[in-house]
């Protein structure tokens, strides 16, 4: 309250309305351009990139509080241009209206250099191409200085020393040191990203970053590491003028956010909000909600069909056709996923070579053998001659061979087998060996093994079957010979009854039967036998929580996810090598079977030259 006051007081204490003078003016349309130090870097480096530069060296000191400086070889400022530079709406990027309507630049508002003049020291030192001389300009709080001559290479230096020093309460808002870095190399990153052929350098603490000039792939690599690279699958289409490509992420490569999701519109750094729902919804079958793919996603669209005159900081987009870019995304993603042969993350493999326990020496003596030489103390000390080897204590029979075989000649070792099937091993996913605890099939490639959860792989393989079968209209149903009845709420019934025909899409025919109870008369014939009232009361459940606006295919997917958990093989159920060698088989020609409808990985791939690191062989 007595704030309020406060401002009430000084508010009638103020003459009319009346016109604020520049230096004020600059302070606070600084504030949605300069947010922090970051966003200083991503101004100066976009304003670079419109030069024309072929190499853009970018250093900060004190997580950029200190000294931002971005240099380039760009095209340059003319001398007399300088002034107008630091002037607030002065652009060499647009001329009309009409330019407005179709930017192509990175900048085009001719904000960013007076507004960080307006709130630290600024300099900028230029020297246009085929100009004689170079020089510089000071502003410092707003006070722009005099044009100096300056000597350098061709192109421009942009100095920013004190951030925040004109704006002092702005300081109290900034993180530590670290935050500030780790914000300044997330910018460059996407900014390296979005223009490939650039060559990039920051240094943060002497520490310096180098990202070469090179190809797509080339800066994938160098940012987002060598693993996502090799594993990324590439993504390329086009529908009405408008077209996506990129890298993606192998589903079972999720992260716990989505910060390496990278964006661009005609090479533009964004973070729209229709671009990140429409990349969740890509994977939404092959994805736990929970994850968040990994994404390298440029769109290059008309410049008439994109507004980006949206916010001072360009970072948000308007599509004229949203649902256009939607679908596209959606739609390229889902068939690239599809048609790409079953494989997950090398992280997983190395994962689970590093969950092994490799002993650091082997053990003293096997259990159930005296000590070393215990047998030999043991004569000696009882005036007995001493045996010529420990005997081993309590050791199983088959240690002990029977007298006479004690002198016949050892057998000879029984040859070696071929192992598996050839023909078997041959295939992507091998032959199975083994089940081990009778959930996960251990099957030999020829490069390695193969660790399979047949679960999982067996619930994708049912949820694959169940909405081919429902898009195609051709869902097979076996009628049950004694209906089952299901006790539920009324309110449970009344949810199941009004998707009743959605259930019938994939072969599970119901009806109510009375207030609490519905009759199942017909199952999806993929599922086989299973708990059929444990499937129906979880598809209550799932029915009570949908909104009004999920569409068809969404009810259906989510169905069919439910009904495949239910009616896939469960662990604890032992196969034989038919079954196992059938369900590996199946796997491999199985859109998405890398992973379960959950988003979980189906199997763990081991090469030859992983299993013998863990044996140091290598």
């Amino acid at each position: 309250m007595r704030q309020k006051a406060a401002i009430l007081e000084r508010t009638a204490l103020q003459p009319g309305v009346h016109r604020l003078d520049d230096a004020l003016i600059d302070k606070i349309a600084a504030g949605e351009v300069v947010e922090r130090p970051a966003s200083v870097v991503k101004e100066l480096v976009e304003n670079a990139l419109d030069a024309g530069a072929s190499a853009i060296d970018i250093a900060v000191e004190a997580g950029g509080a200190a000294l931002i400086r971005v240099a380039d070889d760009g095209h340059g400022i003319g001398v007399d241009d300088l002034p107008l530079a630091v002037s607030r709406h002065c652009t060499s990027k647009l001329t009309t209206a009409a330019d407005l309507a179709a930017i192509l630049t990175m900048g085009f508002r001719g904000e960013a250099l007076p507004s960080i003049g307006a709130v630290a020291r600024l300099c900028v030192s230029s020297r246009a191409s085929g100009a004689a001389d170079g020089a510089e300009i000071r502003v410092e709080g707003g006070r722009v200085q005099a044009v100096e001559p300056r000597g350098r290479a061709p192109g421009t230096t942009v100095e920013v020393r004190d951030l925040f020093f004109a704006t002092p309460a702005r300081l109290k808002f900034m993180k530590s040191e670290r935050s500030e870095v780790i914000a300044v190399s997330d910018i460059v990153k996407r900014l390296a990203l979005s223009a490939p052929a650039v060559a990039f350098s920051l240094t943060t603490g002497g520490r310096p970053m180098r990202y070469p000039a090179g190809t797509p792939a080339d800066r994938a690599r160098d940012v987002l590491g060598p693993d996502f690279a090799a594993e990324a699958i590439h993504l390329n289409a086009e529908r009405e003028g408008v077209r996506v490509s990129g890298l993606l992420g192998l589903p079972t490569n999720g992260r716990s956010n989505s910060l390496h999701q990278y964006a661009f519109v005609n090479g533009r750094v964004v973070r729209d909000k229709l671009i990140g729902q429409a990349l969740r919804a890509g994977y939404q079958d092959v994805m736990s909600r929970d994850r968040h793919p990994m994404a390298v996603l440029s769109i290059d669209i008309g410049p008439e069909d994109v507004d980006v005159n949206v916010h001072p900081q360009k970072a948000d987009v308007r599509f004229r056709e949203p649902n256009l870019v939607r679908g596209l995304i959606v739609s390229a993603i889902r068939k690239q996923l599809a048609e790409m042969a079953p494989r997950t993350t090398r992280a997983i493999s190395s994962a689970a070579l590093s969950a092994v326990r490799v002993p650091e020496r082997p053990p003293e003596r096997m259990p159930g053998f005296a000590e070393p030489g215990a047998a030999f103390a043991t004569a000696r000390d009882n005036g007995r001659p001493a045996p010529l080897r420990a005997e081993p204590r309590h050791a199983p029979r088959f240690f002990s061979p029977p007298p006479a075989a004690r002198t016949a000649p050892m057998a000879p070792m029984p040859e070696a087998t071929d192992g598996p099937d050839a023909d078997e091993a041959a295939h992507f996913l091998g032959a199975a060996v083994a089940q081990v605890h009778k959930n996960y099939i251990l099957a030999q490639t020829a490069e390695g093994l193969v660790v399979v959860d047949q679960h999982a792989a067996h619930e994708r393989i049912v949820y694959e079957a169940l909405k081919s079968a429902a898009a195609a209209g051709a869902s097979k149903a076996q009628g049950l010979l004694i209906p089952e009845v299901v006790e539920l709420t009324p309110e449970e019934v009344s949810h199941l009854a009004d998707h009743a025909e959605t259930f019938g899409a994939l072969g599970l025919t119901l009806e109510p039967f009375g207030r609490g109870a519905v009759v199942v008369r017909e199952t999806p014939a993929p599922l086989g036998n299973f708990d059929i009232a444990g499937l129906v009361r979880e598809l209550a459940d799932e029915v009570a929580e949908w909104g009004a606006a999920e569409g068809l295919e969404t009810r259906l997917n989510k169905i069919a996810a439910t009904m495949a958990c239910h009616g896939s093989v469960r662990s604890g159920r032992r196969l034989d090598h038919a079954e196992m060698n059938a369900l590996l088989r199946q796997i491999e020609t199985t859109p998405s079977a890398a992973q379960c409808n959950h988003g979980r990985p189906t199997f763990v791939s081991l090469t030859l030259h992983d299993i013998e690191k863990l044996f140091e062989r290598r």
